[in-house]
This record gives C-alpha cells, sequence and structure tokens, in this order.
C-alpha cells in the first residue's frame, strides 16, 4: 500500500510532467505560428530589397553607358 507521501509524491510528478509537456508544446506552437512566419516575412523583404538594389544598379548602370 501506497503511503500518503508517496502519493503526494506520484502527484507532484504527474503535475510537473503536464506542466512541461505543456511547455514543450506551446514552445512548438509559438516556434510555428510565431517566429517562422516572422522569420519568412524578414527573409522576402531582405531578398525585395537586394532584388531592388540591384534593379537600381542596373539602371543606374545603362544610364552611366548612355552618356
Amino acid at each position: 500500500m501506497v503511503s500518503a507521501l508517496g502519493w503526494f509524491y506520484l502527484l507532484g510528478g504527474t503535475v510537473l510532467f503536464f506542466f512541461w509537456a505543456y511547455g514543450i508544446v506551446s514552445f512548438a506552437l509559438d516556434c510555428k505560428n510565431k517566429f517562422l512566419p516572422a522569420i519568412r516575412t524578414w527573409l522576402a523583404a531582405r531578398r525585395e530589397r537586394k532584388r531592388d538594389a540591384d534593379r537600381e544598379s542596373e539602371r543606374e548602370e545603362k544610364e552611366q553607358q548612355l552618356y
């Protein structure tokens, strides 16, 4: 038969396991729903800025060649 201290130990371990698992799931969902879209947006903006800079440099180069 399990003593009161044993029940307390089992209950405490179960509660701690629940919050540990909840924390891992919350972190995974935060990564999926917050961090990854933010990184994708940042990368897309960075690529767009680079593309714009390349177009601008090509335009300036063509203007220089015309003169």
